[in-house]
Parts: C-alpha cells; structure tokens; sequence
C-alpha cells in the first residue's frame, strides 16, 4: 500500500482519487476551497461526477502540508493555470524521496515550460541541491470513464525509469492500464497541443461540418504537433502513442471534452468568454494557443491550424472565415 497525495479535487483529481483508494492505497485530497472539502466530505460525490460515489476512506485536508508530508506519491492535479503556484505551496513540504506526479496538460504561456518543468522549477527555489522524482501521467483518459472503472490506458513517462514504473505499479489496475515511456517532453507537448486541436474540432462540428471535416483536422492537426516535437527533439513514435494520436482522437471527438465543447459552441456563433463560462471549467486548449505560438515561431515549424484557433480565439477571424483560410493555403505534399 502507497501513502498518496492528491493537490486539487476537479474532476480528474477525484476520478483518480477514488481509483487509487480502490487500489487499496492510502489518499488524501487538498483543496484550496474549503466549500469543495465539505461537499465531498458529506456526500462522497463530486458535481461533475454524475452516478459516482467516491470511497469515504479517502480524506480530504485544506491544509498543503498534510496532503505532502509523508506521502510516497504526490499528485498534481490542478488546472494548468494554477501549477506553479501550487507548487511553490508544496515546495517547502516534498522531498526527493517521494515520486511527484503531474496529470495537468499545458505549456505556460510566459516560459514555455511543461507542466514538470514548472513544478521542478518551483522546488528548485526551495531545495537546490535537490534532485526531484517527476512523472508526467498523460493519456486519452476522461475522467467521467476512469470514475466509472471503464477500460483506460495512459502512459506514465519520466526521465527517471524506475520513478516511472513505480507510477505503472501504483496506478494500474484491471481497468486501468499504465505504459512506460522515457520521452517525457514529447509526452507532455502532445497533452498540451491536443487541447487546440480539440478546440479547433468543437469549432468545426459548431459549423456543421461532418465527419470528414473532423478526421481532417484530427489528422493535420497531429501532423502540426508532430512537426513541432520533432524540432524539439521528440520521438516520433510518442506522436503515434497513447499520449499522442489517442489523447488527441479522444478530446477531438467526445463532448466530454470541455475543449471540445467549448469549440462547439465558438464555432455556433457564440462569443469566446460566453462559450468559457457555459463550460464551467478552465479550458486548457485557450490557454495553451499563445505557447504554441511562440514554440511554432521559435523552432520555425508551420501549424496553420493553431494560427487559425489564436485568430478565432483572439476575435480578428470568424470560424467560416477561418476554414476557407485553412482550404485554400497554397498546394503541397501531405508529408510536408
């Protein structure tokens, strides 16, 4: 049995919560909003998880410190907006000893770190000297189907091998399967990029396109991604992955998927902070388009179609005037 921290009670942070105490592991979840702890203390539901009843072995704290002290696994699961600053309230309590875990996706806009980057660079400031156990846990995983025990699989990558299967050992189980990979930015630039794509894919169903339309843009969409990790030194095959292909294929095509959704209802005419707020959560995908654009601008790659979602995104295009921009780009190979 593992001693776990949980930083963060959305959704996915509770979906996994329950799946680790049925593991049989020890969890403790913190929340800044004490409102939140209650709720989930007295009912043993979350609000965005309809039909599912959390385990009441699972603890719930306000306090950072005891969702960290003498915990073998330490989980990030606050929205990508809200890591550093709840890494640098983590900071004084980890220790090099313990496996950090983060399951945010997203590149911070200012510094174009990974979300690992981030919480690292945030320990760092407050133990130098120390070499941190991080683990990025990325996959095609929705919450509302983890919460359920319904077949997932997600790969566990870090630059530390044996952090990794220590992660594969801890998480898996009969519905949920965990892989190994040691590419761990190009683990972590498929979860965040996937997040435009989505967007991008909501906009186009909001349209009325149909399913060709979506195929195409999950497609080039990757193509646009791929580029991008293999100038930044990437594996090609992480593209081809769980972490890559699958994560994007899930997001682009369930209305699960906040960005997804949210995308739908930019592409229907809705104004951007309208169609944000009706999502009721961060959308990661907006978020995310100022970093791609720089890394796109930096490593000298194309990507017309996350330029397309900062212009729609940023209100200097329409969704129609978008698309017919993307159709009628100057001809050229598809492997270019």
């Amino acid at each position: 049995m593992a001693k776990i921290g949980v930083l963060g009670a959305g959704t996915w942070g509770i979906a996994l919560a329950k799946m680790l105490s049925e593991n049989g592991h020890e969890v403790t979840v913190w929340s800044a909003v004490q409102k939140e702890l209650d709720a989930l203390t007295e009912t043993h539901r979350h609000p965005n998880l309809s039909g599912v009843t959390i385990p009441a072995e699972i603890v719930y704290t306000p306090s950072v410190e005891e969702a960290c002290v003498g915990k073998d696994v330490v989980m990030f699961s606050v929205a990508s907006p809200y890591v550093r600053a709840t890494a640098a309230k983590a900071a004084a309590f980890l220790t090099p000893a313990q496996v950090i875990v983060d399951v945010a996706k997203g590149i911070e806009a200012d510094t174009l770190m990974t979300m690992s980057q981030i919480i690292e660079d945030e320990l760092k400031k407050a133990q130098p000297q120390a070499a941190f156990r991080i683990v990025a846990l990325s996959g095609p995983t929705h919450a509302e189907e983890v919460a359920r025990d319904l077949p997932t699989a997600i790969v566990s990558s870090s630059k530390d091998d044996a952090a990794a299967k220590y992660v594969q050992e801890v998480f898996m189980n009969t519905c949920m399967r965990v892989y190994t990979n040691t590419d761990m930015l190009g683990v972590e630039l498929c979860g965040a990029l996937k997040n435009i794509m989505a967007l991008a894919a909501g906009v186009s169903s909001g349209l009325g396109f149909g399913d060709n339309a979506k195929a195409a843009l999950i497609t080039r969409g990757m193509a646009e991604i791929t580029r991008l990790g293999l100038a930044m030194g990437c594996s090609e095959q992480t593209f081809l992955g769980l972490a890559g292909i699958g994560d994007l294929i899930v997001t682009a095509t369930s209305m699960h998927s906040r960005n997804n959704r949210c995308g739908y209802r930019i592409g229907q005419g809705i104004p951007v902070d309208q169609a944000v707020h009706e999502v009721g959560m961060v959308v990661e995908g907006i978020h995310a388009i100022p970093a791609a654009m720089r890394l796109a601008q930096q490593y000298n790659v194309e990507m017309p179609i996350v330029e397309m979602a900062d212009a729609v995104v940023g209100g200097r295009v329409t969704p129609k005037e978008a698309v017919r921009q993307l159709m009628t780009r100057n001809k050229k190979p598809e492997t270019r």
